[in-house]
């Protein structure tokens, strides 16, 4: 199975700077949970984030013709990257308010895996990080989704954010505390 920064996602990065598609697709089929999830809590609906999931997509691909990929480089900080700025650019063109998560939306991706005995659980929690999330400023909003949705590492954060280690530590545990203090 694939992971991020293994030896086999580095060859699969290697092939996709040559422009193969086998080796896109790879990547893609890995990442796309991830990415579509991080967008999914960044945006307001399951269609926006389908379409800006897409973008991120198509512009690594667009990356990977223009032979602007680096093999030594972090492949998932750039999906991120791309993805956040994909992000960025949606609230800016759109004057939409940002980072509104749907309650309805939330629990959509919960139930899909979940079984119907814990799917009331799971939608009554998402409803309540969903609102106490809300109330958050977006910086901890973001550091909060990568870490606990997406799973990703206070290193892997850090490259996405383009911060040091020590930030990100200090603002997740803020994140956190706001979090809880959210009523």
């Amino acid at each position: 199975m694939l992971k991020s920064g293994s030896l086999q996602e580095k060859i699969l990065v290697g092939r996709l700077k040559l422009k193969d598609k086998e080796a896109f697709s790879h990547l893609y089929d890995f990442y796309l949970d991830k990415i579509y999830r991080f967008i999914y809590f960044k945006v307001t609906s399951v269609s926006e984030a389908e379409d800006l999931t897409s973008q991120t997509f198509l512009k690594i691909w667009q990356l990977a013709l223009e032979g602007k990929i680096k093999v030594n480089e972090s492949f998932q900080s750039l999906l991120y990257k791309v993805a956040r700025n994909l992000v960025i650019d949606y609230y800016r063109s759109s004057n939409r308010e940002k980072n509104k998560i749907s309650l309805e939306e939330a629990t959509h991706i919960a139930e899909a895996d979940a079984h119907l005995d814990q799917a009331a659980d799971v939608k009554i929690e998402m409803e309540i990080i969903g609102r106490r999330l809300k109330k958050l400023k977006s910086e901890y909003q973001e550091i909060i989704i990568l870490h606990f949705i997406n799973e990703l590492t206070i290193k892997e954060i850090a490259n996405i954010l383009e911060k040091k280690r020590g930030n990100i530590r200090v603002t997740l545990h803020r994140a956190l505390k706001a979090l809880r203090d959210a009523q």
